[in-house]
């Protein structure tokens, strides 16, 4: 790759460092980013909406000063609101929209120095395990196998970050969206407690508090540092996560005290899931073993886990109507043929059999579901899961061609028995955190899961960063046949 050639052997901290003792410039790392774009790109479909010239006008010009100064980056093209950078979010409904104000999310992150370029492909709506939304022309792909999917809702995060074209990039979670891509991509992705990061001003919440921002990193410490970057409630939020003893920085840099972690090798509600993930669960219940936490099987009887993804689905199908009747205000004009695809259509639809009462009656059981799931953290500091039930999809079984967002979502090939985990802490709130311990026989990456109690972010913290440390992933590539040298 012609320009900064060890450019993807740092990450995101390692390369602020550089440019900080001005062992490169900005503009030399920018260059390295938009030669690894445009070679890679066209095989994996997981950028959109680059803005080339305005980032190299900021890396020219000179970027805030902060602890990420000069470093390329990516948000996904899903909230994450930018004056800068228009958005699709995942829809021909919503394609080129423009935003009056940035984020406040945004604006912390380019307050730290960051470049950012361009946005990442995202399902219509952020609904779904899988990332082929028809206003991208394509499904995006996996660097590990084309044939596979990058995951979803973050999967163009997941695969720009796996295939080096940048080493960290923004993402977000309502069910996984963050953590599922982090399985299927060899990546570290962590969902913080709820309202640790914030929302607004465009939200106050989403889906009923179950949604969150979050990042793709290829390290532990990337993830911290972002997170230390952007924590902290925002002007008129709802509701806050309880303080932090400290930072996520010094929480990664801490080996974490001896646990009690419980070791579930099945679904939650005991169903078996792929040999595969079972292997990566064994494996890491070995590897914290030996690190001196105390290991032992158990899953949380008590929880309603079904009930809580019916609720989950409710909710979800309602945030769909919304966001798409707010659009076609906005465009003053009816819904059109080819606006929206099959799994947006029903989700609409199904959401008309929704009552007020009915969608109070969803929260309340997705609030009981947090109180049940809490009861099992008495005994227990963590959680360790599989982070999916199956190692990454094919390309095509989640597309959002199917009729029915109930069969998507709830159905025998659906998006819950494949992703039986991660939706869990959205519904409760609690801290969750995807780490690349495993590859398959094929070469996949397949993701080990572990969950604090809420408001433990640091605790969770602390023991990825010792699991990375005990067995460093950050080498690990996808094949060649997806890397080049020539733009």
């Amino acid at each position: 790759m012609r320009g900064f050639a060890e450019y993807e052997t740092f990450d995101a901290i390692g390369l602020a460092g550089l440019v900080a003792r001005r062992e490169v410039s900005a503009a030399e790392l920018l260059d390295a980013a938009l030669a690894r774009a445009h070679a890679l790109n066209p095989q994996l479909n997981a950028l959109t909406m680059l803005q080339e010239d305005a980032a190299r006008r900021l890396a020219v010009s000179g970027a805030p000063e902060g602890p990420l100064s000069g470093v390329p980056f990516l948000l996904k093209d899903l909230g994450g609101e930018a004056v800068d950078f228009p958005a699709n979010n995942g829809s021909v409904l919503l394609k080129g929209i423009r935003y009056p104000r940035n984020s406040t999310l945004i604006d912390r992150l380019l307050a730290s120095g960051l470049v950012v370029f361009g946005r990442t492909t995202a399902p219509e709506g952020g609904v779904g395990a899988a990332t082929e939304a028809a206003v991208y022309g394509g499904p995006t792909r996996n660097p590990w196998n084309l044939d596979r999917t990058p995951g979803g809702s973050s999967g163009g995060s997941g695969a720009v970050v796996a295939a080096g074209i940048v080493p960290a990039a923004h993402g977000s979670d309502g069910g996984g969206s963050v953590r599922i891509p982090a399985s299927c991509c060899g990546l570290f992705g962590f969902k913080p407690t709820r309202a640790r990061l914030p929302e607004g001003p465009y939200a106050g919440e989403g889906w009923a508090g179950m949604a969150t921002e979050g990042f793709l990193t290829r390290s532990v410490r990337d993830t911290a540092l972002l997170l230390d970057l952007t924590a902290g409630g925002d002007l008129g939020a709802p509701y806050c996560a309880p303080p932090m003893r400290d930072s996520f920085m010094s929480a990664a840099k801490t080996s974490c005290a001896p646990l009690r972690i419980a070791l579930c090798t099945t679904t939650l509600t005991g169903d078996p899931i792929d040999p595969e993930c079972r292997a990566a669960v064994e494996d890491a219940a070995r590897l914290l073993e030996s690190l001196g936490h105390h290991v032992e099987s158990a899953r949380p009887l008590n929880a309603n886990t079904n009930g809580m993804m019916r609720a989950w689905t409710d909710i979800v199908a309602c945030g769909t109507t919304l966001w798409v009747r707010q659009a076609l205000a906005a465009k003053g004009r009816a819904l059109l043929p080819g606006d929206l695809e099959n799994v947006a259509l029903s989700a609409c639809e199904h959401a008309k059999t929704i009552s007020g009462d009915a969608y109070l009656e969803a929260i309340e059981k997705i609030h009981m579901y947090g109180r049940e799931m809490a009861e099992f953290f008495v005994d227990y500091d963590a959680l360790l899961t599989a982070t999916l039930a199956e190692p990454p999809a094919r390309i095509g079984r989640f597309a959002h061609t199917r009729e029915s967002y109930l069969d998507y979502r709830l159905g025998p090939d659906g998006i819950f028995n494949y992703s039986p985990f991660t939706a869990s802490f959205n519904a409760t709130g609690q801290p969750a955190a995807s780490v690349p311990l495993h590859w398959s026989a094929e070469g996949l990456p397949v993701g080990a899961h572990l969950a604090g109690r809420f408001g433990e972010d640091e605790m969770l913290m602390s023991l990825c960063a010792d699991l990375e440390r005990a067995r460093p992933w950050f080498g690990r590539r996808p094949p060649v046949p997806v890397r080049t040298d020539a733009r």
